[in-house]
């Protein structure tokens, strides 16, 4: 349950005098003094260690989750900036930790809808000497917890996994191994001290009281309300940026800008994430890893084919059969991880058959997955791919380089800026789009469907890249619209595919006889399922695809074309 949470730190003049916790303690009995007194309490050496996704979920939806060792024990407590809502005993974690993984419970529900699919890592440690006590009242009832840590923080535990590394050469290894596991954080001369923490935690029931605490404690010389949290002092000890990974096509870019070096900004950032998955994609840390990969990769491919005409002779041509490899590549094992990801609630929207029919089929999935992971990890890890993107980021960075070198020179320019790019490149991929759009009958095929799909894609990755050019209250709204029309296009494409693919996958069970009797009728079940769906998405196309070109949304995009120019 919730519980009041202040947070204080003594001032630098104080932390440097070497009082030690202990000694603040009694400086705090002092002056609660004679209202309240401190009960016994104990000093230990604890680690802290701040967890959050890749992606920083917690971090960004207001909450911090803190994994203490002291003495054998392992604690999570789950902290807003006022608040403990959960905190818990739990076994040693093993990380990456996903959601099943941690013990059942309040800490785990609160968790659950903030983490989906990601697993937790460390992000950021601190080491130090932690005394806890009870405040108590008159009558000897404790009405409130209060800590004092004083500690330092370490170089962030997830190095190795990109964009929680802060400086080349750091000694910070992969989390999992034995120098970074909680508990085991190997010293060096990256710890920063921290200043001490006070920290009240109310007892239910006595906020009344802890708010008296808190004024009297906020009072004395040298103390002040904490204004970042406990994490948050911690990471940027360590010289973190917070939040930190986003896998969002977020370049600044100015409408006079050359549009070949400013296309070379969209792609560099491209690289950079599909690079930062790299590590977690082969450690299979999680499925996002692999997809915010896929998707990086994916862009990458788009740029080339909408916009390479923007780089400098022969370098889309030069990369873009090395870019489909990658696709490629990384395509089957995505495949299965959408089949397993949506495995039980398929399993349990079965109508006539038992979920623990499709087991076989799991377990079936669960072994092509292995094979295909390591094949995945072979091309993750092969020379073709270390060159792949050294000589990308290399023929980038030089035409980055020229750019900026042509803005320095004095005098007129000739070159082609990016908002007339962005212009004419949003205008064709809508034309695209509406003119495929519309030539869809009732009685189209899934194919024609399919490239509706496509080039609804392409007008997507044509907004994303150029986002920063256009009016951002018209580009979120024409994104709005076309996200809805390309959440229809992708659940009849998915269901076929899906469908197709249960198929082939219930063929090649039956050839190695790993499909029992109730497993293919269960298969064939889910497959009338997923046609079930895409037909019922087919059926509100005409009405997703008239809201998208109707006249309001049409001249968003006329407008987004006009600002961008």
């Amino acid at each position: 349950m919730s519980r009041q949470l202040r947070e204080f730190i003594v001032g630098r003049t104080d932390a440097e005098s070497g009082a030690g916790a202990s000694a603040t303690v009694g400086m705090l009995g002092d002056a609660l003094r004679p209202r309240f007194e401190l009960g016994a309490g104990r000093s230990a050496t604890v680690r802290h260690v701040w967890l959050d996704t890749f992606d920083w979920r917690l971090h960004r939806a207001g909450v911090s989750l803190e994994y203490s060792i002291s003495r054998g024990a392992h604690r999570l407590s789950l902290l807003t900036r006022d608040s403990v809502q959960a905190d818990t005993a739990v076994p040693r974690l093993s990380l990456p930790a996903l959601t099943e993984q941690l013990p059942a419970g309040p800490l785990r529900e609160h968790l659950a809808p903030i983490m989906g699919i990601r697993a937790l890592l460390p992000i950021v440690s601190f080491a130090g000497t932690t005394r806890e006590v009870r405040v108590l009242d008159t009558e000897r009832k404790t009405i409130a917890y209060l800590t004092v840590d004083e500690a330092a923080a370490r170089r962030p535990l997830a190095t190795a996994w990109g964009p929680h590394a802060t400086a080349p050469g750091s000694d910070a290894t992969a989390p999992g191994s034995d120098a970074t596991a909680p508990g085991s954080h190997a010293t060096g001369s990256h710890a920063t001290a921290l200043a001490p923490r006070i920290r009240i935690a109310a007892v239910r029931g006595y906020d009344a009281q802890a708010d008296r605490v808190e004024r009297l404690i906020g009072g004395l010389p040298g103390v002040a309300a904490a204004a970042e949290s406990a994490f948050h002092a911690a990471a940027q000890a360590a010289g973190m940026a917070t939040p930190g990974y986003t896998n969002r096509v977020d370049v600044a870019l100015a409408p006079s800008m050359a549009a070949g070096p400013a296309l070379a900004r969209v792609l560099l950032r491209l690289l950079d994430t599909a690079q930062a998955n790299v590590d977690g994609a082969v450690r299979d840390a999680d499925t996002e890893f692999l997809h915010d990969l896929r998707v990086a990769v994916r862009r990458t491919r788009a740029a080339l084919k909408l916009a390479g005409d923007a780089l400098p002779d022969g370098v889309a041509a030069r990369f873009a059969a090395e870019f489909g490899w990658l696709g490629q590549l990384t395509t089957p094992t995505r495949d299965l991880d959408v089949h397993l990801l949506g495995f039980d609630a398929a399993a349990a929207g079965l109508a006539t058959a038992a979920p623990a029919d499709l087991e076989p089929l799991r377990a079936s999935l669960l072994r092509y997955r292995a094979a295909e992971r390591r094949r995945l990890i072979r091309g993750l890890r092969s020379a073709r791919f270390t060159s792949l993107t050294s000589d990308w980021r290399a023929a980038l960075s030089e035409v980055r380089a020229a750019g900026d070198e042509a803005a320095r020179r004095p005098g007129p320019t000739t070159h082609v800026p990016i908002a007339d790019l962005a212009a004419t490149r949003t205008r064709r991929a809508y034309a695209r789009l509406v003119r495929t759009g519309s030539a869809v009958t009732p009685a189209a095929d899934e194919d024609q469907l399919h490239l509706v799909r496509k080039r609804g894609k392409e007008l997507r990755y044509v907004l994303e890249f150029f986002a920063t050019l256009y009016e951002p209250a018209i580009h979120r709204s024409a994104v709005r619209e076309l996200k809805q029309l390309q959440d229809c296009l992708g659940d009849i494409q998915d269901g076929h595919v899906q469908r197709e693919a249960i198929r082939a996958l219930a063929e090649r069970m039956v050839a190695e006889h790993a499909a029992p009797a109730a497993t293919l009728l269960a298969m064939g079940e889910l497959a009338a399922q997923l046609d079930a769906t895409a037909s019922r998405a087919r059926g509100d196309f005409a009405r997703r695809f008239a809201q998208f070109t109707s006249p309001r949304n049409t001249r968003r995009l006329a407008l987004l074309a006009e600002v961008a120019a």
